[in-house]
């Protein structure tokens, strides 16, 4: 079965065998496999099978889409039976028993109107079929058992071929996307070529949940949300504000050391700069806006505006670029509830922002100066990383050549700094290609994280310039920059990847003194005071417990180390180390153990 063809690829479109053989399409071929190619046809059919499947359980199902995601895939459908976790079992093992009778999976076309009319009094039915471009006078169905649904496919070629697949959850989805309308119920599934593939992503599933930053953070009392608030609003609790902290300092050291100047732009901007950037047309729909005096007022989605603003305050020279402006910005962007997720998915978060105007011969030294930024602060974490490149999309403003000559100066930093990268076909911003960074973490997800995008476009809207060599004006080129994405997401990224477990470095607490007795506690305030004074954050746990808990309680907010007083140690000004991540006991001298914690938090630079 591995070995059999199930499709075609020509360019960037995949053909299941019975599409490629009837319009005569001759390409690279799809063997039955893990490629991304061949798992997208298999988890396609997929989610007909357990269309299939809830159909004979449930006769009176209506469906509306079942598309592959990045997660798998998944079918909204509407079902008069409550259907909860505990069905989804239920619904799985009916689509084996399906799946072992080998059912062929067959297409056919049937014009618009013939189309309206087989499927009159399914209104979802007719919902997806109002979704389809007029241009298309006929649609295509693709036909399995007693199930048979509208869909451009791919599909295989028999059921017969899935028998390593997995329901995964079940939710809520409104009909479309649209918060207005019906809830449907939607069911996730994940499908693979083999068992042992299946059972791999499980076992990577369970290691993830125990993982969850969620989980952990409220474990640790990092972050929490609140109703009151309102959802996709984080509130940092003391620790987690200490984590971020440590984060940023030790990314605005690096910053000052690579020449960026810091700036800081208003949250409110009125609507009339939204309108030049072409923010307010092309993005407005994730934007918050009010009115003040009779006037219209957005609040920012991104920085870029201020930045451009505290260019324009003075006059710029050719001997003033490039200039580097960072600003930790908070922005805020309409997120839809339904897709609200922790810190990973929110309505507020504060972007490691930083914008770069340039002359354009200075794109590839800029470019690659921040690929190398970005490999040491993702070398710091122990992250793998990889680079992919975004071109133009169909809703963008600018001219072809300036597009074709943004894309090419960043294929040729890459390039120049030996990074493979792949192409994503129209997902650049509006304004501008980029290179996108993604990173995998310790369990082998893969992560949407910073970003690299050349901008020619807004310059020339906002009518930026500076004076070349010969008194002429020019207009600079100005490059969107964020290597960490946002300090949400990359918090709620970096839990997830170390379960919790930070490293020494930017722990919200990395040392617990534990004192013995009354007698310690003037010691373990003078140990506080001088690591304090180092910016080593420490608490002193005094409670009345026994040493035991302590130590566990401690263990449990998984602090990097903790440090025991006793009789001894005051007497002989010594310190009794617990090391959590190397797992081992040790003592050493105070002023020895203060320049070892100091040149521990030294061990990481940006």
């Amino acid at each position: 079965m591995m070995s059999q063809i199930i499709g075609f690829k020509t360019s960037d479109t995949i053909y299941d065998t019975q599409t490629a053989s009837e319009l005569k399409i001759e390409g690279e071929p799809i063997y039955f496999d893990n490629s991304p190619d061949s798992l997208a046809i298999m988890r396609h059919t997929c989610a007909h099978l357990m269309a299939e499947a809830i159909k004979s359980l449930y006769p009176e199902a209506q469906f509306f889409v079942g598309p592959v995601v990045e997660e798998g895939f998944y079918y909204d459908f509407r079902v008069n039976y409550k259907i909860g976790e505990e069905d989804l079992a239920k619904i799985e093992s009916k689509m084996k028993e399906i799946a072992k009778k080998g059912e062929q999976i067959t297409k056919y076309h049937l014009p618009r109107q013939e189309a309206i009319e087989k499927f009159k009094g399914d209104d979802l039915k007719q919902a997806v079929i109002s979704r389809i471009p007029q241009g298309d006078g006929t649609l295509s169905i693709y036909s399995q058992g007693d199930f048979e649904d509208l869909c451009r496919g791919p599909h295989l070629p028999t059921l017969k071929l899935l028998n390593a697949f997995k329901l995964t959850k079940i939710a809520g989805a409104y009909l479309g996307g649209d918060e207005k309308a019906e809830m449907l119920v939607r069911i996730y599934g994940i499908a693979f070529a083999d068992k042992e593939s299946l059972n791999q992503y499980l076992r990577q599933m369970e290691e993830a949940k125990k993982r969850d930053h969620r989980k952990v953070g409220t474990e640790m009392e990092l972050f929490t949300f609140d109703e009151e608030i309102g959802a996709g609003l984080p509130i940092w609790l003391p620790k987690g504000a200490r984590l971020r902290r440590n984060l940023e300092k030790l990314l605005t050291k690096a910053l000052i050391q690579r020449g960026y100047e810091p700036v800081r732009g208003p949250e409110i901007l009125k609507s009339a700069v939204w309108k030049t950037s072409g923010h307010y047309s092309n993005y407005g729909e994730n934007m918050y806006f009010t009115t003040i005096d009779g006037v219209e007022y957005g609040i920012k989605p991104m920085n870029c505006v201020g930045h451009i603003k505290v260019y324009q305050s003075t006059l710029r020279s050719y001997r003033d670029l490039p200039l580097r402006f960072y600003e930790y910005g908070v922005v805020h962007r309409h997120e839809k509830s339904g897709v609200l997720h922790g810190l990973l998915r929110v309505r507020e978060f504060t972007q490691d922002d930083a914008h770069i105007f340039c002359r354009p011969s200075q794109i590839a030294t800029e470019v690659e100066n921040i690929i190398d930024f970005t490999k040491k602060i993702m070398d710091s974490f122990n992250f793998s990383y990889e680079m992919e490149i975004s071109t133009r999309p169909e809703k963008s403003i600018g001219s072809d050549e300036v597009w074709e000559e943004a894309t090419q100066a960043l294929k040729n930093a890459l390039e120049t700094c030996n990074i493979p990268y792949k192409i994503d076909e129209g997902g650049g911003a509006f304004y501008g290609p980029k290179i996108d960074i993604k990173i995998t973490d310790a369990i082998g997800r893969k992560w949407q994280c910073g970003t690299i995008q050349i901008d020619m476009n807004l310059p020339e809207r906002f009518k930026l310039e500076y004076t070349d060599e010969s008194n002429s004006s020019k207009q600079p080129v100005m490059i969107h920059r964020a290597i960490l994405g946002s300090f949400e997401r990359f918090i709620a990224i970096l839990t997830e990847h170390f379960g919790g477990e930070f490293p020494f470095f930017i722990a919200p607490t990395q040392i617990i003194i534990i004192p013995l007795g009354e007698a310690q506690e003037s010691y373990a305030k003078e140990l506080r005071n001088q690591l304090l004074n180092i910016n080593v954050y420490a608490e002193i746990d005094s409670k009345n417990e026994t040493l035991n808990k302590r130590i566990r309680n401690a263990e449990k907010q998984r602090v990097p180390m903790i440090v025991v007083l006793g009789e001894k140690e005051e007497k002989e000004r010594i310190i009794a180390i617990r090391d959590r991540r190397d797992k081992k006991q040790s003592t050493m001298g105070f002023d020895e153990f203060i320049k070892f914690s100091k040149e521990k938090m030294r061990e990481v630079s940006f």
